[in-house]
């Protein structure tokens, strides 16, 4: 398998693997990543309440570009859910027209086993050219029927002594108003971003990022149920490839 392949695949679904994998066979090869991190960050929105998250994911990758993977972190959003964490199966299908260039096309389900109506799933559509970054993830369930659109644009590079930046800016669109402020009124969208400087290290993969919304305290405990949850804030993390 080609690893410029490879490296966009876990780029592209797992951000925090490096370029490592078990040969299983000429045309497949597996590739594993546990993590521990500060809080567990969705789009600007913290999934564990700001608390620590251990993150497990496995990828199955065939030299044609089709893969499957799983990801599993824990997930704590209080106010008596039953949801105490997360697992995501992926299926999807990478086409790389140049060493630059990777377009990434995919199918993903967010599931929670102990309270399976917060179960969503989406389509994607990604794209790495040169760095620059863009992406789209549509969605048609959630809460039941509520369409949602997530999209972002970026840029990632390397730094000197091999520190990688990356940069994403966001914004997740939703079909009814789900974000109610102070003075009565609504909106169904908002922004996100990322700054994130990552190495590795000792055989680990070290990470800190900034991350924060433009949701003011009121909307994000209108929808999150936590008025801290949203904000600007650092998140770290650490991880290795098995």
């Amino acid at each position: 398998m080609k690893y410029a392949l490879l490296g966009g695949l876990a780029a592209a679904c797992f951000p925090f693997i490096s370029v490592s994998a078990v040969e299983l066979s000429q045309d497949f090869s597996l590739l594993g990543n546990v993590g521990l991190f500060s809080e567990y960050n969705s789009r600007g929105l913290s999934q564990t309440q700001r608390d620590p998250s251990l993150q497990l994911s496995l990828m199955l990758l065939h030299s044609s570009g089709f893969y499957v993977a799983s990801w599993s972190s824990n997930v704590d959003f209080g106010h008596g859910s039953k949801a105490s964490y997360e697992t995501d199966y992926i299926g999807g299908y990478l086409w790389q027209p140049s060493e630059k260039v990777t377009v990434d096309v995919g199918y993903l389900k967010y599931t929670y086993p102990k309270q399976s109506n917060l179960n969503v799933s989406e389509k994607y559509l990604t794209l790495d050219a040169y760095g620059f970054l863009f992406g789209a993830y549509y969605s048609d369930d959630n809460y039941g029927s509520q369409a949602s659109l997530y999209s972002y644009v970026g840029y990632k590079t390397t730094l000197p002594y091999d520190v990688g930046v990356q940069v994403k800016y966001g914004r997740s669109d939703f079909k009814d108003p789900v974000f109610f402020n102070s003075d009565g009124g609504s909106r169904e969208s908002y922004r996100s971003w990322e700054l994130q400087l990552s190495k590795a290290y000792v055989g680990l993969n070290w990470s800190a990022s900034f991350v924060g919304t433009d949701l003011s305290k009121t909307e994000c405990s209108s929808y999150m149920g936590y008025e801290d949850v949203c904000s600007n804030r650092m998140v770290f993390g650490v991880s290795k490839d098995f």
